[in-house]
């Protein structure tokens, strides 16, 4: 046997050995079987259970044994040689993806960086670090459209056994990997400071996150929107910016969250019936719509988020016609309060035009009594007469 290919085979097995941490004698008894098999398939012998192959661990030179006599044909040195590396690359290669997996348990619920590398029919083929991740039709975006030598962020959901091995699954579409940006993205998050405390998604649509502090002077509404929506932002930009994502406070108080869940549409009444868990929702007919949302997606995430039943309605006619006959009631007054001004002023002048009218009989009157005058004139003149005489 060829000394480079003796150097290589001691150096495998130490590889195996050590990487597997299993005894050298497990791999060499390996080797054996596969040394047989070739045998086997080369030269047809089907007394394989009075063969024995004799392996030397240390320069990996090989004897096929018959009855402890050495039956090893001219040439199946090399052929024994290259079976044995097979052998040991194959493990080797185990060896590593048991690494991995090992390494990627620790991972699961959390969300890394890969490139797409291939695709498998409705799969998709993910490259992460030093091995590869299935992402399954149901777990990807439908609103978004991959290409070879993409990079995004997954969430590594799972390892699955299948037929042909472990396999690693990740996600596009799970609401997890919301969860893994928003701690990337907001170190108060990822401090615990702020707490996202429920998570509702539709992927590629709409994701619902109701979000808590418990120290006080820490705004978790605010800390997750980042200034000027920043933080927020990059979430989206990482989701490919078709999904919305609208971060509500979390309340204990059912009615005032179940409203706060159903933004963004406003001024909604909830009415919960406690031995149904069924919240009925009372809606303006001008928000209807919004609470709803599109395909009723938004309506959906809010009962998802709050736990609740949600049956939405309209708010009652009579409500607005109230609301109507208040606002004319109102008109009214203030057209009879202006009538009673116009009365008041007609009364006012008519009153002063009888004044007027009072003062010019009066003055008429004044004229006729002269006559009067006269006559107790002459009367006075006729006195003084009669006195003279």
């Amino acid at each position: 046997m060829p000394a480079t290919i003796r150097s290589e085979f001691s150096l495998a097995l130490n590889q195996v050995a050590t990487e597997r941490g299993i005894d050298p004698s497990v791999v060499l008894e390996t080797i054996k079987a596969a040394i047989l098999a070739a045998f086997r398939k080369d030269y047809g012998s089907e007394d394989l259970e009075q063969l024995n192959v004799e392996l030397n661990p240390d320069n990996g030179e090989a004897k096929i044994l018959k009855d402890g006599k050495d039956v090893t044909p001219p040439g199946f040195g090399r052929i024994a040689a290259q079976t044995a590396k097979q052998v040991i690359l194959q493990r080797i290669r185990e060896a590593e993806k048991q690494a991995v997996l090992t390494d990627f348990q620790t991972k699961i619920g959390s969300i890394v960086t890969g490139m797409v590398l291939r695709f498998d029919g409705s799969n998709v083929i993910v490259e992460i670090g030093r091995t590869q991740a299935i992402m399954p039709q149901s777990e990807q975006n439908p609103q978004e459209r991959y290409h070879l030598n993409q990079r995004l962020t997954f969430y590594v959901e799972g390892i699955r056994e299948t037929m042909r091995g472990s396999e690693i699954i990740v996600s596009r579409a799970h609401k997890g990997l919301v969860e893994g940006l928003f701690k990337r993205e907001v170190p108060e998050v990822a401090q615990g400071t702020v707490e996202l405390r429920v998570v509702a998604r539709e992927a590629g649509m709409r994701t619902k996150i109701a979000v808590f502090s418990s120290q006080s002077g820490v705004d978790p509404v605010g800390s997750c929107v980042g200034q000027k929506g920043v933080r927020v932002q990059a979430v989206i930009t990482e989701l490919g910016n078709n999904e919305k994502v609208d971060i509500i406070q979390w309340s204990e108080n059912s009615k005032q969250f179940i409203a706060s869940a159903l933004a963004p549409a406003k001024d909604v009444e909830v009415v919960l019936l406690e031995d149904k868990k069924i919240a009925e929702v009372y809606v303006p007919e001008d928000q209807l719509s919004l609470a709803i949302g599109r395909d009723g997606g938004n309506v959906r995430l809010a009962a998802k988020l709050t736990g609740w039943k949600i049956d939405m309605k309209k708010k009652p006619e009579a409500e607005s016609l109230g609301k109507e006959k208040t606002e004319k009631e109102e008109a009214g007054e203030t057209v009879q309060e202006e009538k009673h001004q116009e009365e008041q002023v007609l009364e006012e002048h008519k009153k002063e035009s009888e004044e007027k009218k009072g003062k010019e009989l009066q003055s008429e009157a004044k004229p006729k009594a002269k006559p009067k005058k006269k006559k107790d004139a002459a009367k006075k003149v006729k006195v003084e007469e009669n006195t003279v005489e």
